[in-house]
């Protein structure tokens, strides 16, 4: 008896489904696509639950038959091509025919469609791609597809969704990017009986633009042209001082398909360099026009990717086009550029609550007499070992022993054996790691005993301004500054029960968001709270900025706040408490000692001792190492002093 067989219809369907579907953000995209092959001015989605439980298309297209209708449901059935050959000059979004037939196989679907000149629509209802229903029904020109309990009968797909809010922010970024793509259609999008997106669809790019992103986006565009003999590049970018800590704001069309492209984002990348943070992405639209027979668009299942002929040209016509728009009609360089949106240097008052920067160790601070110690009591590592800017930066740092009373932690921490003897795996697997990567020699089979200093540890200096280099009775230690902070601010603000200590800002600042980005902060008020953020609205997609954790410089409020955003963007279906600890990550992350900073060997010396205090000292929040030990023996090994008695 043969082992072989064919597979069923609806097994076929829900494995291709697999690929094409891959969360309600792909429904989305493929049901619009297909509205705009059809000729649709205007478009309207509607989600509840991040799509999980409710998506209706609605488009103003041409229809379809019932003929036509009762085919579009079957797989491989499409009125984009014809033959193998349409694929070189295929201009449509869609042309496999396997969206509706697979987005049908796992979730009750329904369709209304009516073309012009007919006196009755279409109805189309299948349930898991079976008990398929088709009748003549009253409807509207154009289509209308309904998509309820997607992944009812594939549970294991919809196990791994993200929360609703993330799911959302998906959607609303695939109908941002056709919308830019197609500004002469209206698009609306409503999440939750809420409008998230609409657009004029009036054919102006910077009215879209000013629509989804608002006016001060608008107001920094920078337009950018390029045509060369094969391909032309047009679109807009914005000045190097609107940026975003992800490439959320970066849309690439191709031909009139959305895609994503990694030479076209290194191509903007190179273009800004020097001129933006390594941490930060601009917003840029670009519209790339090449001949068709020069790109293959069949390289993924959702259409996404595609293969240039030619990558290395139109990476060099993006540079160019992007470079040219930074460089102002004056000199045409962009050292004006960098100039003129450098952002004015403020000196800072004297009452400012912003901690100082790092004094470097070789500097000496000249006594104030008149600024008596006793009226200024530290809150924080950075204001234990630096003078406060109350007192004009005249005040010298307190000795090491004053700093170690008053930051005595408050909180005592328990450890519980079974969470101590889990960390202590967790450490022995990264330093496997490490040494397999060559990175150390000592840590290959480090546990929590093995890497326990004997002694005090006594800070010798500094590498590159980024490790501290230290010493104990028997053994050196190689100490990652920024991620050993890291992880004593993240066991600091995991101890606070309810929120993390505020400070007040003199001047309120006014953080302006997308729409999405303006409903997560609604939706995490108590969140943000927690955190030391006060967020309060103050206009549509505006929020004011009262407070701010104390550890956080006040100048990196803003960027932490919106990488929290992008963190719960991206979190699966979480705990709130789970939540919190990624985000106090974060924030811990944003307000840690930076590498190249120089460090004195007091400030050394009270950051190994509160780091010893933790109770997981070995690793930073994010899991990576925070120190690698070299005993005795492993010094003696390296130098292959093994074996030999001097």
């Amino acid at each position: 008896m043969s082992i072989i067989h064919l597979l069923d219809d609806s097994t076929i369907n829900k494995i291709a489904a697999g690929e094409v579907v891959e969360r309600p953000a792909s429904v989305v995209k493929e049901l619009v696509e297909n509205a705009i092959d059809a000729g649709a001015t205007r478009v309207e989605v509607e989600i509840m639950a991040g799509g999980t439980s409710f998506i209706r298309v609605t488009d103003n297209g041409k229809g379809m038959s019932c003929e036509d209708a009762e085919m579009a449901i079957q797989r491989h059935a499409t009125s984009k091509i014809r033959e193998v050959s349409d694929l070189n000059t295929v201009a449509t979004l869609g042309f496999r025919g396997e969206a509706l037939p697979t987005i049908a196989s796992v979730s009750r679907f329904t369709m209304l469609t009516r073309e012009a000149g007919s006196d009755l629509g279409t109805r189309v209802s299948i349930t898991g791609g079976k008990d398929t229903d088709i009748r003549e029904a009253g409807c509207s020109l154009g289509t209308t597809i309904q998509v309820e309990d997607l992944f009812f009968n594939t549970p294991a797909r919809k196990k791994f969704l993200k929360t609703n809010h993330t799911e959302t922010a998906h959607i609303n970024d695939f109908i941002v990017k056709l919308a830019l793509s197609h500004p002469e259609m209206a698009f609306r999008l409503i999440s939750n009986n809420k409008t998230a997106v609409a657009t004029p669809g009036k054919g102006n790019l910077v009215d879209t633009i000013r629509a989804i992103y608002g006016v001060n986006v608008a107001d920094s565009l920078l337009g950018l042209e390029f045509v060369g003999e094969d391909i032309s590049v047009d679109g807009y970018i914005t000045k190097p001082s609107m940026l975003k800590a992800s490439r959320g704001w970066q849309t690439f069309i191709v031909n009139g398909r959305l895609i994503q492209n990694r030479a076209i984002a290194k191509a903007i990348d190179n273009a800004y360099r020097a001129l933006i943070p390594k941490s930060g992405y601009p917003f840029a639209f670009l519209n790339i026009q090449v001949p068709q027979r020069t790109i293959d668009v069949n390289v993924h299942p959702q259409k996404s990717e595609l293969k240039f002929e030619d990558e290395s040209s139109v990476f060099k016509a993006v540079y160019k086009a992007v470079h040219d728009a930074l460089r102002p009609a004056v000199d045409r360089t962009l050292t004006q550029v960098a100039a003129v949106v450098e952002k004015p240097r403020v000196e800072q008052p004297a009452y400012t609550q912003e901690p100082l920067q790092f004094r470097p160790g070789t500097s000496v601070a000249q006594p104030q007499a008149q600024q008596p110690r006793g009226q200024w009591q530290p809150r924080t590592i950075y204001e234990a070992v630096h003078q406060p800017a109350a007192l004009g930066g005249q005040q010298p740092a307190m000795s090491m022993a004053e700093a170690r009373a008053q930051l005595q932690p408050q909180v005592q921490y328990a450890t519980i054996a079974a969470s101590t003897q889990a960390d202590g795996r967790a450490v022995a697997e990264t330093a496997a790691e490490a040494a397999n990567d060559g990175a150390s020699v000592a840590t290959g089979t480090a546990t929590n005993e093995a890497m326990a200093p004997e002694g005090n540890i006594v800070p010798i200096g500094q590498v590159d301004l980024t490790y501290i280099i230290a010493q104990d009775a028997k053994g050196l230690y190689i100490i990652d500054q920024h991620a050993a902070h890291e992880r004593i601010l993240f066991d600091r603000f995991s101890a606070e029960a309810a929120e993390i200590p505020a400070q007040q800002l003199l001047v309120h600042q006014i953080l302006s968001f997308d729409a999405r980005e303006a409903a997560l902060v609604a939706a995490h008020q108590e969140l943000f709270q927690q955190l030391g953020f006060s967020l309060e609205p103050c206009g549509d997609n505006e929020f004011r900025l009262r407070e701010v954790p104390a550890d956080i410089p006040v100048s990196e409020a803003e960027d932490t706040v919106r990488e929290i955003i992008t963190n719960l963007m991206e979190q699966h279906a979480t705990t709130p408490q789970e939540i919190r600890q990624a985000c106090l990550a974060t924030t811990a992350c944003r307000a840690a000692i930076k590498a190249g900073e120089e460090l004195s060997r007091q400030q050394m010396q009270i950051i190994l001792e509160q780091l010893a205090q933790t109770p997981f000292p070995f690793t930073c929040p994010h899991g990576r190492p925070t120190i690698l030990k070299f005993s005795s023996d492993d010094l003696a090994k390296m130098f292959k002093r093994t074996g030999f008695g001097f």
